[in-house]
């Protein structure tokens, strides 16, 4: 199969280290690379034919003292049509409601649960539940306080989906955060829609309890699905990326699926993992160039 092997670095010097071990290390295993296209300061693309789980653990072993990404993939198909991301801790820096029970409180034992259920330990529905539940009482002015002082965009955010909406792809926030964190974030970054989960309020506060039902990890793999189909697409037209074990379907179901600094759970089951770069790192495993990227 025709694949190609896409190295990013954020650093350009350290580039050529890690590709001359990448390269060593295929060809000790007969797997001899055809071609190198650079794509950027810190970006390269190798082609090249093979296996591309062989593939992908000899560049991950060889790259393991590198702080460089890779990616592998076949070349058909690369450039996806549809994005579905997560947003806390992958698009934006934060969990946003380990920020709101700060300002609740209860930072601590809310962030405990939210580790937990990040990891997979616990189910994503009832830990979201109770997590809300311990914000009983707490005024809504803290949600817009939380989202100005607290949320920020991760570096390459507003280029990844600028850049891809302007090439005609569709990108889609997919979260079981909030709805009022979701729909700032669409915006300010360039999404086309999001969904989210829905807190309760009631007389200028939040009542504990979410809407149902709760969006959650079949939750994001069926609005994969939806919005494939309502372009048209197939699954491997498709790219998803997220952290934690609540985005795991729908980065297994996605032509090309992304861990993103990721929890050890999902990082073993991506595509590919983005542990060192920033978030354009998704364009260049797309073969877009630096000089195509659309920068606000």
């Amino acid at each position: 199969m025709e694949l190609v092997l896409t190295l990013v670095s954020p650093d350009p010097g350290a580039l050529p280290a890690a590709e001359a071990a990448v390269d060593q290390a295929l060809a000790r295993a007969s797997v001899p690379v055809k071609a190198h296209e650079p794509l950027g300061a810190g970006a390269v693309d190798l082609y090249l034919e093979g296996h591309i789980g062989a593939v992908r653990k000899l560049a991950l072993d060889a790259l393991a003292h590198h702080a460089t990404d890779a990616a592998v993939q076949p070349v058909a198909n690369r450039r996806k049509a549809l994005l579905l991301a997560d947003m806390d801790s992958t698009i934006i820096n934060v969990e946003c409601l380990d920020e709101l029970a700060d300002y609740a409180g209860v930072k601590a034992q809310v962030a405990e649960i939210t580790e937990r259920a990040m990891r997979g330990e616990l189910e994503f529905e009832g830990a979201l539940r109770e997590r809300v539940g311990m914000l009983k009482g707490l005024s809504l002015s803290a949600l817009q306080a939380a989202y100005d002082e607290r949320v920020r965009l991760n570096p390459g955010a507003g280029t990844l989906i600028r850049t891809m909406a302007a090439n005609g792809a569709r990108c889609v926030l997919v979260s079981g955060g909030f709805t009022f964190f979701t729909s700032r974030v669409a915006e300010i970054a360039g999404f086309h829609a999001n969904r989210a989960n829905t807190l309760i309020e009631a007389d200028g506060a939040l009542t504990g309890q979410v809407g149902e039902p709760i969006l959650g990890r079949e939750a994001k793999l069926t609005a994969l699905k939806e919005e494939a189909e309502i372009l048209g697409l197939d699954l491997s037209r498709t790219l998803a990326i997220g952290d934690g074990a609540n985005d795991l379907a729908m980065i297994q179901a996605a032509g090309l699926g992304v861990a993103y600094r990721a929890k050890p759970i999902v990082a073993a089951q991506a595509d590919a993992k983005v542990d060192h770069a920033d978030l354009t790192a998704l364009l260049y495993f797309q073969g877009y160039r630096a000089d195509q990227f659309v920068v606000d």
